[in-house]
């Protein structure tokens, strides 16, 4: 086996998940040795500003609202990412009617594949359009921008929609903090449900423990948050939405099994529904088991083909250890044909490697380069460097070979 591909399992798998922690999509950190707490802890971190300023910095507020560019009311509640510089920071959720406000930097911290992208996820799976209408932002504007929001832009993140952007350089921390209105724009082709249609057949008591339960979801009270939704689920067992809450406070908790198997039960309730399929994908990833992830990243794809270029990524992963090295390279390069923006760059990583296992080293080697171009402080680039020496090394050597060989006569 080549050495490049010797490396490369650890590489992807380390990568994918340093990047979903970001917004990514923000799935918890692998979790420790030893015994796993019964209940999940409240996190003592707080965001790093992108200029490396903490917590004494003056605050920075900002509100503003999410619509639908159809005029109707929107199915579920949105979550709100600032994104910098490529990494997506999941920091509020909208009420019903999709009003948000949140203080920059005390992010939500909530697990949520739809946040997905960056280096690897996309970092909010959909490809994003051109900035909505700035509403407020237009003249209540003061003085320069803050140093935290140069390079960044807010969006709003619901699966089956793609969001408009709002640029956030202009910024200043004693301005007006509405910033308009964000649009989302459905996106066609979705088979799967983005929303759960049977969880809307919930008896008032299931609704009110689950309305709870993401109240408590949001402020970081995942003990509340948990014993709310097995509520919800013992009132009504088909309310697939509460199951796919229950799932993520699990996985915040690192108890992985339960958040699997609340997952599941999601999906055998609401077959069509997209979320748990994509947060199965990220656990089977997770914890590399490939197999797994090639069966999820199918049945998600038969779902929503034209929409997720989250679910190509990640089964090109999974086909590229699995040495599927045609299906990886296809599924990567559509990954990439879906990610105009370039939020994803690391598909062009995978779809290097699964070209070079496929003896096209001089596709590969592109792909590889380009990644590199866009990711140079990356923090494995001088493994992935000598791999791309390798490529570029076996490319001359392929070269040569056919060049020194008898031409027909």
């Amino acid at each position: 086996m080549r050495p490049w591909l010797i490396a490369a399992a650890a590489l992807i798998l380390t990568g994918a998940l340093n990047a979903q922690t970001k917004g990514g999509a923000t799935t918890p950190a692998p979790p420790p040795t030893g015994n796993t707490p019964s209940r999940p802890t409240q996190p003592t971190t707080t965001t790093p500003f992108p200029d490396g300023t903490g917590p004494s910095a003056r605050p920075i507020y900002i509100s503003g609202n999410v619509v639908l560019s159809e005029g109707t009311p929107l199915p579920d509640r949105a979550k709100i990412e600032r994104v910098c510089n490529g990494i997506a920071i999941p920091e509020a959720e909208t009420d019903k009617k999709g009003r948000f406000s949140f203080e920059v930097g005390h992010s939500m911290e909530m697990p949520d594949a739809s946040v997905g992208g960056s280096d690897l996820t996309g970092r909010g799976g959909s490809p994003f359009g051109n900035s909505g209408n700035s509403g407020g932002m237009a003249g209540g504007r003061m003085g320069s921008s803050d140093r935290r929001l140069w390079g960044c832009e807010l969006r709003a993140a619901l699966t089956g929609f793609r969001s408009d952007v709002i640029q956030l350089d202009t910024i200043h921390y004693m301005d007006n903090p509405d910033i308009g209105t964000i649009v989302l724009h459905r996106l066609a082709k979705v088979d799967g449900l983005t929303i759960s249609v049977v969880s809307a057949l919930a008896p008032k008591d299931a609704r009110k423990a689950y309305e709870n339960g993401r109240k408590a979801e949001a402020n970081n009270k995942l003990d509340d948050a948990q014993k709310n939704f097995e509520k919800a689920v013992s009132v009504y067992p088909q309310y697939a939405a509460a199951w796919f809450e229950l799932g993520r406070v699990d996985e915040q908790g690192n108890r992985l099994d339960e958040a699997r198997k609340a997952y599941q039960q999601a999906i055998a309730a609401e077959p069509k529904y997209i979320l748990p399929h994509e947060q199965l994908s990220w656990l089977a990833l997770r914890e590399a088991k490939w197999q797994e992830l090639v069966d999820i990243t199918d049945k998600w794809l038969l779902l929503d083909p034209a929409n997720s270029p989250n679910a190509y990524y990640l089964s090109s992963i999974g086909n590229l250890q699995l040495q599927h090295s045609d299906v990886a390279a296809k599924n990567a390069q559509e990954a990439v044909r879906m990610d105009p923006g370039k939020k994803n760059m690391r598909a062009r990583y995978v779809l290097g490697l699964a070209l070079a296992q496929n003896h096209d080293f001089t596709a590969s080697a592109e792909a590889i380069r380009s990644y590199l171009d866009a990711a140079p402080d990356v923090k494995d680039k001088a493994t992935i460097q000598k791999q791309l020496d390798q490529i570029q090394a076996a490319a001359q050597e392929k070269v040569q070979s056919e060049a020194s060989q008898p031409k027909p006569q």
